[in-house]
């Protein structure tokens, strides 16, 4: 993943550019939450309307954080996404002070997840998304 220097705050919550936009907020009974409601009024709120953003919801259960995902341009929450998970990590360890090497456990609707990376307390480097694959086509073509 791209390194990240660039942290903002919106409130207590984060916004976290890793390749695309997202708007971080820590809660509590996230598997609960409507994200579909609560990340639409973020993504189009008057901040963020004009270039859009995703919302991540997270919750911390001490040895992982869930995360659940609103994502622009699908306008609807998606299972998993790569660039926002590794914005969660940054944000997680920015509230956290975690300096140094480090990683994320982190679950989110389609499976289980784990971000790697180095935080010298200014910058973000060395940043690492683990899951699972699987191969899923093959094909080949004439030119």
């Amino acid at each position: 993943m791209i390194d990240v220097k660039t942290i903002n705050k919106d409130g207590e919550d984060y916004v976290i550019n890793t390749g695309s936009p997202h708007y971080i907020k820590f809660d509590v009974n996230v598997a609960n939450k409507n994200v579909f409601a609560e990340g639409k009024a973020i993504r189009n709120n008057d901040t963020y309307k004009s270039e859009g953003i995703n919302v991540n919801f997270v919750e911390d259960k001490n040895d992982h954080l869930f995360v659940r995902t609103y994502e622009r341009g699908v306008e609807d929450e998606t299972y998993a996404c790569g660039t926002g998970v590794t914005a969660v990590a940054l944000a997680n360890a920015i509230a956290k002070n975690l300096k140094g090497k480090n990683e994320t456990a982190i679950k989110v609707l389609g499976g289980n997840l784990n971000i790697k990376y180095n935080y010298d307390g200014e910058t973000f480097t060395d940043i690492f998304l683990e899951g699972p694959a699987q191969f899923v086509f093959e094909g080949t073509f004439e030119i």
